[in-house]
């Protein structure tokens, strides 16, 4: 039997907490036994979350036995204890497959056992993850990242995509889709976590000469916007904008028009009954074609799955 550990730290996030236990918890063979025995353990006799206190019935030396260990996130900024950070490279050192939701990752990088390799969080906290740990390559467009011994999975449901994941590597496609049906989920999802990602632009101080530009050029994204059309509103040469547009924004003129203009394909997208084809003109992507791949470059999905996810209130 494959036994899989979920540690519990102090104000572990309890959905983070329940997605591996239920979901290695349900899983049957076709003869009725179940493949995968869960243990919960912490570092004390008693975890204090936002909602309750748990009791984990195993502690930290249990982690020694286990075939998988799951570290769910967390809500507190401290540190994980020392102790943890050493168990969790005694257990990679005998080859136990690791693996986070969300937040977790922070203290799985804290043990350096993802230096070198690709990992992802809850998009929100990429950028910090990837201030913290500049050895990790981040990658925030993904529902999860398997490396092999370590795997990383996004915010909330994509810790469900990510065991279902292991489950299916674990025991094959069968098995996994049969939990996925218990889970009521697919067993693959469209897309990755980019289409879940507010694609906020970086702030420009107040009065700065560029400030005006990029106010006109979201009132006008409908239109050829050039990088010689927006040089010109700023008064300024194609080189000497293109500088300018980087001090202040972090990005390339070009890159930011092209964020603008995704955002305002996702709202049409999200508040009216727009056809795609007209999307496509509104937002300035000129046709169908080059809108569709460019907003699933970004996105990460096509425009008629992010609508068919996200339509709100028109």
């Amino acid at each position: 039997m494959h036994t899989v550990a979920i540690l519990v730290l102090d104000q572990t996030v309890v959905y983070d907490m329940a997605i591996p236990v239920e979901v290695f918890g349900r899983v049957r063979l076709p003869d009725g036994r179940r493949p995968y025995r869960v243990q919960v353990c912490g570092t004390q006799p008693y975890v204090a979350t936002e909602i309750f206190t748990i009791h984990p019935p195993w502690g930290l030396d249990a982690l020694a036995d286990a075939d998988t260990i799951i570290v769910p996130g967390c809500e507190s900024a401290e540190p994980p204890p020392a102790t943890v950070l050493e168990a969790l490279r005694d257990a990679a050192a005998r080859g136990t497959r690791i693996a986070s939701i969300c937040g977790g990752a922070f203290t799985l990088a804290a043990t350096g056992l993802l230096d070198g390799l690709a990992a992802t969080t809850h998009w929100t906290a990429a950028e910090p993850f990837a201030e913290m740990f500049p050895k990790v390559e981040v990658r925030p467009d993904v529902l999860y990242v398997d490396n092999g011994q370590f795997l990383t999975s996004a915010g909330a449901s994509a810790g469900l995509d990510l065991c279902l994941h292991m489950v299916r590597r674990d025991l094959g496609s069968a098995i996994a889709a049969d939990a996925a049906r218990l889970a009521v989920t697919p067993l693959e999802r469209e897309g990755g976590q980019a289409q879940y990602i507010v694609h906020e632009q970086h702030p420009v101080p107040r009065g700065s000469l560029l400030e005006p530009t990029l106010t006109w050029i979201e009132d006008h994204l409908g239109e050829d916007l050039t990088l010689e059309v927006m040089a010109a509103r700023c008064g300024m040469s194609t080189r000497t904008f293109s500088r300018r547009f980087r001090e202040h924004t972090g990005t390339t003129p070009l890159q930011w028009l092209l964020r603008a203009r995704v955002r305002r394909a996702q709202y049409l997208l999200e508040h009216t009954d727009h056809s795609v084809e007209r999307i496509a003109v509104q937002a300035g992507f000129g046709s169908a074609t080059a809108f569709r791949e460019r907003f699933k470059r970004v996105a990460g999905t096509t425009p008629h799955a992010y609508r068919a996810a996200f339509r709100g209130p028109r």
